[in-house]
């Protein structure tokens, strides 16, 4: 346990005081939203996720048994953006996260995570992934816009980036027009609807997500409106039905040991707030990721 106040920590992610790029993790904050539909603010996503992660640095662990802060680990700050400018800042993304050797971004809204993908499948091939949401995120364009929140992995499976077969969809429930939803199941994509979570539970859920994942390199999506906007209001596009907190912390505390090769916490968006619930819930997630990389005993 540190012995300063949590209040008090450095206002880095985990109080992290290491931010040299070389850093076996680094964690970088995203702080765009030109790409959402509904309510804008995920702008301000890093630094609430960033505040909020102060609460998570007083002990190791709960089951991991490891402070995922003492690893080589480094907060390089945030990104720079080409503001108001998709394309450009899809391109900015993408040539500093292939500077890195395993990122945790912190968003942003989710048009990032294309940028992402296409920094990192170049190394790794196809990626897996596992993408927490309540939208399928395949539409082929958001409201007229190409690139935007609803569309990264349209263009993901369309650039090659990830595999579809090895693709799993955790917690979807919104409006879907029917094309959207026939395209992405016609591609190979396994879809986890929020109520079928619901009713299998963490291990269920897990053991689908392992068996659809493999043992090639993943990847790692966690939008948190996945979350019931009863437990995450902070978010650019709510939706009711979703996942409860607890839930969602199980299903990933049972995936340790997947080849993870990156992950990203998107969509929180702190105007929206009535707390500072929602930036914990996304700070704890990616502090749980961390803890699934690091070696147990």
């Amino acid at each position: 346990m540190t012995d300063t106040p949590t209040f008090a920590v450095r206002p880095s992610y985990l109080g992290i005081e290491k931010s040299d790029p070389g850093a076996a993790i680094c964690v970088a904050g995203i702080p765009y939203d030109l790409g959402t539909s509904n309510r804008p603010g995920a702008r301000f996503g890093p630094s609430a996720i960033r505040q909020a992660s102060r609460m998570l640095v007083d002990g190791d662990h709960p089951i991991a048994g490891t402070a995922p802060a003492d690893r080589d680990i480094a907060d390089i700050g945030d990104f720079r953006i080409a503001h108001g400018d998709i394309q450009g800042t899809l391109a900015a993304i993408e040539a500093q996260a292939r500077q890195l050797r395993h990122l945790v971004a912190l968003g942003g809204d989710h048009t990032i995570t294309l940028a992402l993908l296409r920094a990192l499948a170049p190394r790794t091939g196809p990626l897996a992934l596992v993408h927490f949401d309540a939208h399928v995120d395949t539409w082929p364009e958001s409201f007229g816009q190409r690139f935007g929140h609803g569309s990264p992995f349209f263009h993901a499976i369309e650039e090659g980036l990830i595999d579809p077969k090895r693709t799993v969809q955790i917690g979807i429930r919104s409006p879907m027009d029917n094309d959207v939803h026939n395209w992405t199941r016609s591609k190979g994509v396994s879809i986890l609807f929020a109520e079928a979570v619901h009713q299998l539970g963490p291990q269920a859920v897990a053991d689908r997500i392992r068996e659809t994942v493999g043992d090639v390199p993943a990847y790692l999506s966690f939008d948190v409106d996945a979350l019931d906007p009863a437990f995450a209001p902070g978010t650019g596009t709510p939706e009711i039905g979703g996942l409860f907190t607890w839930q969602a912390q199980a299903i990933l505390r049972r995936l340790a040991g997947l080849p993870f090769r990156g992950m990203d916490v998107v969509e929180v968006s702190p105007p929206y707030d009535v707390s500072e619930i929602t930036a914990l819930a996304a700070a704890t997630f990616a502090w749980e990721y961390l803890a699934l990389l690091a070696p147990r005993d």
